[in-house]
């Protein structure tokens, strides 16, 4: 007897969403490229977020099956072009995740958090040996803060870094600090985002100087 689908109803997603790429299927679902379906990742991605903040799963379910159609979608794009298929994009995947949990799938050990991020780091760095900065690969696309926080967190690494200010105790406390502070920029006809990003520029030129090595240093 023929066991069952492991995932019979991702299946069904799968054949739903080829069905409606196909010919005689769906004309607008035809006429999607990558670039077209950007702002629907954006939002779905943003929703997902919300979701997840708001703690309700039926909400959670939904907005994760959006994200996952959005991969679905993509990935079907590139099959027709006859690119990739999403075969191709999950044993990617697979084969990442084996190649960075070696304390799973093979001998070194990392027994506490800090010790298997600093592991993920060193994998990382042999990856993708071909970067020249810890600034690469940051998204720029980032929402300002999160691409500051990023961005703080890769400029540490070579030892730069910005005076923190006080903040209070609670992430309630910050986040109304927060809202009073761009409630402020506004009234005062400045754009926050806009603010945060310059200063965001200044930081990374900071950050590409200390990687720059000085001229006349001992080179052996």
């Amino acid at each position: 007897m023929t066991s069952a689908a492991p995932h019979p109803r991702l299946d069904e997603l799968i054949a739903t969403m080829e069905r409606l790429r196909a010919p005689g299927g769906c004309a607008w679902d035809r006429d999607q490229t990558h670039a077209s379906l950007v702002q629907y990742l954006v939002e779905e991605s943003a929703e997902l977020v919300e979701a997840i903040e708001s703690g309700d799963d039926a909400e959670l379910v939904e907005e994760l099956g959006d994200v996952l159609y959005q991969v679905l979608f993509h990935a079907d794009i590139a099959t027709e072009e006859g690119r990739f298929t999403l075969e191709d994009v999950a044993a990617h995947m697979t084969q990442k995740m084996v190649g960075r949990h070696p304390h799973v799938f093979g001998d070194v050990v990392a027994e506490t958090p800090d010790a298997v991020v600093a592991n993920w780091d060193a994998i990382k760095a042999v990856e993708k040996a071909h970067r020249t900065s810890v600034l690469d690969g940051i998204p720029g696309g980032m929402p300002g803060l999160a691409l500051a926080d990023k961005t703080l967190g890769r400029a540490a690494k070579v030892g730069v870094a910005v005076a923190p200010a006080p903040v209070p105790a609670t992430e309630e406390e910050l986040g109304a600090q927060l809202l009073a502070l761009v409630a402020g920029a506004r009234d005062a006809g400045l754009d926050p985002e806009r603010a945060l990003r310059s200063a965001l520029r200044g930081l990374r030129d900071e950050v590409r100087a200390a990687e720059t090595p000085h001229t006349g240093d001992a080179h052996g």
